[in-house]
Parts: C-alpha cells; sequence; structure tokens
C-alpha cells in the first residue's frame, strides 16, 4: 500500500511500518510502554547510556528518544491518512514497536491494514496517532522524566511538517493534503480536542554563503543542548545566537 509513496531513498520511511497477523519476537505493544514504568524507565535509561548520559535527569533523553520514534512513525502513518486518505490501527493497543540494542526505534508493527477514510475529517482521520498513541505515549514520558509536554508536541509538529510538505510537492500541491497541513500545524481548536500540535515559531535573517536568508525556528527546543558533547541546533529557538 505504501510502496507507491516511498520510492528510492525514501523507501526505508515506507518499510518502517509493517503489518503482520503476529508481531516480531522482542516487539513491545506500545500500550505496555505506555502503561509499565519500569518498562519505559529501562528503555530510556538504556538509551542514555549510548548517548553518555549520567545521573537522574533524563528529559534530553526523553526529547531524544521520542524525536527517533517519531522520525519512523510519522512518515508511513501520515503518508496514509493524507495521501491515500487511509486509518492504520495505530492506537497504543494496536501497535508494536521494535527496538534495537541501544533502545532506538528500528521498526513498527500492525496486525490488521485498517479500513480507507475518504471524506473523513483531519481529525478523524487522525485521532488514533494523536489521541490514543502519542497523547498517552508523551503523558507517560512526562510523568517518568518531568519533560514539559510542549517539547514533546513540537518533536511530533517537527517531524510532521517536512512529511506533509513532501507530500504536498508529490501531488503537485494536492488541496486535501494542503487541508491538513493547515489544521494539524496551524489550528489549535479542534471539534472535540486541543490541538497541541501548532505552536508560534519566529523568523530570523542569517547570512549565509553571502546573502541574507530568512530561517523559520524550532516551535520548542528539543533540550538536545543538554546531551554531552551536544550543542544548540541551526534552528534552536532558545539557542543564545538567536535571542
Amino acid at each position: 500500500m505504501l510502496e507507491p509513496l516511498f520510492q528510492g531513498n525514501l523507501a526505508p520511511h515506507g518499510e518502517a511500518l509493517q503489518c503482520a497477523p503476529q508481531p516480531p519476537a522482542g516487539a513491545l505493544r506500545v500500550a505496555d510502554l505506555v502503561h509499565s514504568p519500569e518498562l519505559l524507565g529501562r528503555v530510556l535509561r538504556l538509551n542514555a547510556s549510548h548517548l553518555g548520559v549520567e545521573g537522574k535527569d533524563l528529559r534530553a533523553v526523553a526529547s531524544a528518544w521520542s524525536l527517533d520514534y517519531l522520525g519512523m512513525l510519522l512518515p508511513p502513518v501520515a503518508a496514509a491518512a493524507s495521501v491515500l486518505q487511509h486509518g492504520f490501527p495505530v492506537a497504543a493497543e494496536q501497535v508494536w514497536v521494535r527496538l534495537g540494542p541501544h533502545a532506538h526505534p528500528v521498526s513498527f508493527h500492525i496486525r490488521e491494514l485498517g479500513q480507507p477514510q475518504r471524506g473523513a475529517t483531519t481529525e478523524e482521520r487522525y485521532s488514533a496517532l494523536l489521541r490514543q498513541h502519542l497523547e498517552p505515549l508523551f503523558s507517560a514520558l512526562c510523568r517518568l522524566t518531568g519533560i514539559a509536554a510542549k517539547i514533546l508536541w513540537g518533536n511530533a509538529a517537527r517531524n510532521l511538517e517536512p512529511v506533509l510538505d513532501q507530500a504536498l510537492a508529490l501531488t503537485g500541491g494536492s488541496p486535501p493534503i494542503a487541508g491538513d497541513r493547515q489544521q494539524l500545524l496551524h489550528n489549535p481548536a479542534w471539534p472535540a480536542w486541543s490541538n497541541p500540535l501548532p505552536g508560534r515559531q519566529r523568523e530570523i535573517r542569517v547570512r549565509l554563503e553571502g546573502r541574507e536568508r530568512t530561517v523559520k525556528l524550532h516551535r520548542q527546543c528539543c533540550l538536545f543542548h543538554l546531551l554531552p558533547r551536544e550543542g544548540y541546533c541551526g534552528a534552536c529557538p532558545l539557542s543564545p545566537a538567536h535571542r
């Protein structure tokens, strides 16, 4: 189903979501991560060890782990929802994640293909992903590490935006996809839910390669600068260079 949308260098993004009657051995059901602080804590501490983080403050680890997680989950799910108008069953109870040696997400697995959702609203097509998967997962990460929810939702928006932009480019500016982009990234007031994805983005003028350019900063800082040997990224809203 996804193969026509993810050709060439994009193929790994489509292959990140797999469907089979049984998840692979060792894969973790996302709902089990959500409901077990002990299990989620072990995952984050394993990732922290790989990142060189010591001590009890796992906020930056939670953010970095979420960026890996979202970078793998969002492209196939959003492409299906916006381009194919198809809803995969991606509630936390319906998805398994396979983790690598350092607890990085390797792939996601569903047991059924879901159903077409042509004519459904953006909120309806994205409800399983946002309200039944990311919201409980982010809440669990917040409870465990103390990270602010807005940072995790900022990470989600940061990953979702280029997926939708790529979909728009590949479809010649499809109006339904443009509508999804507007609703997801710029409309906080949905009928049944307060959409947490939108956020203010400052723009700054920088000089690159001898030319003045406008750079749009991220909605939220991802705390990457708190990790060992890391610094502020080039679009960080908290970077001293951008204040």
